[in-house]
């Protein structure tokens, strides 16, 4: 299947695209899956400093679309309390490590803008939250004490707690895919880098569903998978990188209507995607009426916090140090990236 992403018309020979729309408008049957038909929006985009708009096209999505099985790779990190002691030690470092190379405040602005953080009266819930570097782009322009921010490590919101643009901001922490909440209690929902560590991805998108009131907008910020590789092994072995398909196939079923996906990287990545991104897209959806998702998926698969438990301390332990060192593989990467996009001539492709 062809991998490559829909070309673009610019006008002026540029290297890259940072970000762009894709709105879903219908079904069809191919090849005995159901797939969304995707379009283009003519919007003027800025990359590089260079302003774009992208071409019309009727399958944009295909480049993300490809089937595979998700039980055939390890998706080491990919549970509850491994994340969680994971991130126990990754938090000491996060803004300072992590941030900087995979998700920076252009990033932040340009996945938060479709979630319509348009009125300071807002009720809004960042689910894992963690450090509240996402939190910081919501308060902007929505009230802090309007805002709650939930996750599962103490230690990711011990930080958060020390910025001082979230004062009034509440913490609670909790599950994302068994919210602490009423439903129909929010009117936006807001995830950022938190859907990877998620062993149903599936439930914890019906919980954004469940949790905002009637025309109530989801946004949901998180990794892409690579196509390169050795980029796809070490992101097979860390967590869970989902197809841009995926997400939307997510959405939908979760009963979200008017999904769209916007593209998100590094500016010195100029549209390079091969590798997957950790914060490659923010994908939005409305709920068209109060009450729970209209899918039912029973009882979830694991517990958080003092209710999980690991039987098989060896296995718990595995997971933890080599899903751990596999993502190291994407804290060199943005590096050799960065210094790929210095040296690299501009005319070429990356």
């Amino acid at each position: 299947m062809n991998t490559s992403l829909p070309q673009f018309s610019t006008s002026a020979k540029a290297p890259g695209l940072s970000q762009r729309r894709i709105a879903v408008r219908g079904q069809s049957s191919h090849n005995n899956r159901s797939k969304q038909n995707v379009f283009l929006g003519r919007r003027p985009y800025k990359s590089m400093g260079l302003e774009m708009t992208p071409t019309v096209s009727t399958s944009a999505a295909e480049a993300e679309s490809y089937s595979r099985d998700l039980s055939s790779t390890p998706r080491l990190i990919q549970h509850k309390q491994e994340a969680r002691t994971f991130y126990r030690f990754l938090s000491i470092v996060y803004d300072k490590i992590v941030n900087p190379g995979h998700w920076t405040i252009d990033m932040r602005d340009a996945a938060l803008e479709p979630a319509q953080l348009d009125r300071s009266d807002l009720k809004v819930v960042d689910v894992g939250g963690g450090t509240g570097f996402c939190t910081q782009g919501v308060v902007k322009t929505v009230d802090p004490n309007n805002v709650t921010l939930i996750d599962q490590s103490p230690h990711q919101m011990a930080k958060a707690k020390q910025k001082a643009d979230l004062k009034g901001v509440t913490f609670v922490e909790g599950d994302a895919e068994d919210l602490p909440f009423e439903t129909d209690s929010f009117d936006r929902y807001t995830s950022a880098g938190s859907i990877e560590y998620w062993p149903e991805p599936q439930r914890g998108i019906c919980e954004a569903y469940r949790v905002i009131n009637e025309g109530g907008v989801a946004c949901l910020i998180g990794p892409v998978h690579p196509t390169f590789w050795l980029s796809r092994f070490f992101a097979d072995m860390w967590m869970l990188f989902p197809t841009e398909q995926e997400y939307i196939d997510w959405f939908t079923k979760a009963g979200f209507t008017d999904v769209k996906m916007t593209r998100i990287g590094p500016k010195w990545y100029r549209g390079v995607r091969r590798h997957g991104l950790i914060m490659g897209c923010s994908v939005t959806g409305v709920k068209p009426k109060a009450g729970d998702s209209p899918l039912d998926l029973g009882p979830k698969q694991e517990d958080s916090g003092a209710a999980a438990s690991n039987t098989n301390v060896f296995k718990f332990l595995f997971r933890v140090v080599v899903g751990s060192t596999a993502g190291a593989y994407y804290f060199f990467l943005p590096v050799y990236m960065w210094f790929k996009n210095l040296i690299w001539p501009k005319s070429w492709e990356m």
